[in-house]
């Protein structure tokens, strides 16, 4: 019982960013119609990804998990009209720097 409690007493260290995350990207120009043409980190570059597509109502209003790509996006999606969440992480990759 009394080892239980040592167990709990122990601190929780904070999680580090992982540094390949937080260095900073060049979007190309297809990409910088979207989130801008400063160099962002990756983490950022996704949150105004998100931001963009939530303003301009991109999600798709049955499978949430779908994204419909205007004409900005649709540069950036290699020419498709929807898109799956999880394959845009990849055909965003493409556009950096």
């Amino acid at each position: 019982m009394a080892a239980k409690k040592k167990a709990k007493a122990k601190t929780k260290t904070k999680r580090k960013p992982n540094a390949a995350f937080m260095k900073p990207v060049q979007p190309d120009e297809k990409l910088a119609a979207v989130v801008g043409s400063k160099p962002l980190p990756r983490t950022e570059m996704t949150k105004k990804l998100w931001a963009y597509i939530k303003k301009h109502g991109l999600q798709d209003k049955k499978n949430r998990r779908d994204i419909n790509a205007d004409a900005a996006l649709k540069a950036v999606f290699n020419g498709r009209a929807k898109v799956n969440m999880f394959e845009m992480t990849a055909l965003v990759s493409k556009h950096v720097k």
